[in-house]
């Protein structure tokens, strides 16, 4: 475990964050706060600075909340600063760990601080250009994707009226038509962009030479693990995607049986979910599950992990043997 000689805890908001830090032997200082913007980022470089002149030896702490923290945590990583950006869940319960009941910006951050003490998290590193490439498209394509569902479901509720205005159904047809044009550019752009990354794009060829996975579950998959280097093991894999079953067992009075829970990489699990019903046409070895229970899988499957179990071995098949880092992603929890 590396040691650190000073402990910073960040907590981001949109215009401003609170700041504040500590020693190994010491208590966090009062929050300060600070603009969110390139001077406030390096007015706090400074501060740091100045208690610790070695910036290896600084570790600082803060949520993945929104995309605020983004601009803060590459402009710190960038001047040799170790950041570790954590799940606001870890610091939700570590502040209960600690009996603190008052929530302000400043003493999330001096919790921070102390969470950044005491448990050391794992650095960040800040992903490669062409995530932020790809992410970005994504995210404006489901913005597109849900703005002309909306536009859809405006013009149906139109059907059923005695009289339908020709000015509004033609306006409303027009934005949809502009809409599934914007969507049609982002999803070529896409294809442009892998190309832009000799390991993306191997990655990508791999992955879309599987039946059922098509262009966007493909970039989803890259951009959520990062090209499969976001987790360690299959069992953080699993975890990271919300697909581990999770058991409630105490004594004897409770005694549930395990079952997968509304946690993880919402985007990603949407993604492999999408596939997998593609894959239950389309891909021969998922195809052949789709109809069994799941007790005739596993004694303890899901419905979910059945049908995902031979499309995990198909993919497996396919890339893992090139590409071993990516064996955990798709081997069994």
């Amino acid at each position: 475990m590396t040691s650190y000689r000073l402990f910073v805890g960040l907590d981001i908001a949109a215009a401003t964050f609170a700041a504040s830090w500590m020693t190994p032997v010491g208590r966090p200082c009062q929050a300060l706060t600070i603009p969110q913007t390139a001077d406030g980022w390096a007015d706090l470089v400074r501060r740091l600075r100045a208690v610790e002149a070695d910036p290896a030896q600084i570790l600082v702490v803060m949520e993945a909340t929104g995309s605020y923290w983004v601009g803060l945590a590459t402009t710190l990583a960038a001047k040799g600063i170790v950041v570790s950006v954590i799940n606001p869940t870890q610091a939700h319960h570590f502040a209960k760990a600690l009996l603190k009941h008052a929530k302000t910006d400043a003493i999330d951050a001096q919790t921070l601080t102390l969470l950044a003490a005491k448990l050391t998290p794992t650095p960040w590193t800040p992903p490669p250009a062409i995530y932020h490439e790809i992410q970005q498209r994504l995210a404006h394509r489901d913005t597109l994707v849900d703005i002309r569902q909306q536009i859809r479901n405006q013009l149906h509720a139109l059907v059923p009226l005695p009289i339908v205005s020709t000015s509004v159904t033609a306006q409303l047809e027009a934005l949809d038509s502009t809409i599934s044009a914007q969507i049609a550019t982002l999803e070529d752009e896409l294809v442009q962009v892998l190309t832009s990354d000799a390991a993306w794009q191997s990655t990508a060829d791999h992955l879309r030479s599987i039946p059922g996975i098509g262009l966007l579950t493909t970039c989803w998959l890259l951009v959520t693990t990062l090209n499969f280097t976001a987790c360690a093991n299959a069992t953080a894999a699993s975890a990271y995607a919300g697909l581990a079953p999770y058991q409630q067992q105490s004594g004897t009075s409770l005694q549930k049986k395990a079952r997968l829970r509304h946690t993880g990489n919402q985007r990603l699990r949407t993604a492999l979910y999408m596939a997998t019903l593609s894959a239950c046409r389309l891909n021969p070895a998922v195809k052949q599950l789709y109809g069994l229970t799941p007790s005739s899988v596993s004694p303890d499957a899901t419905p979910l992990k059945s049908r995902y179990s031979g499309f995990c071995i198909d993919i497996k098949n396919i890339i893992g043997t090139r590409y071993p880092k990516c064996q955990w992603f798709y081997a069994s929890p």
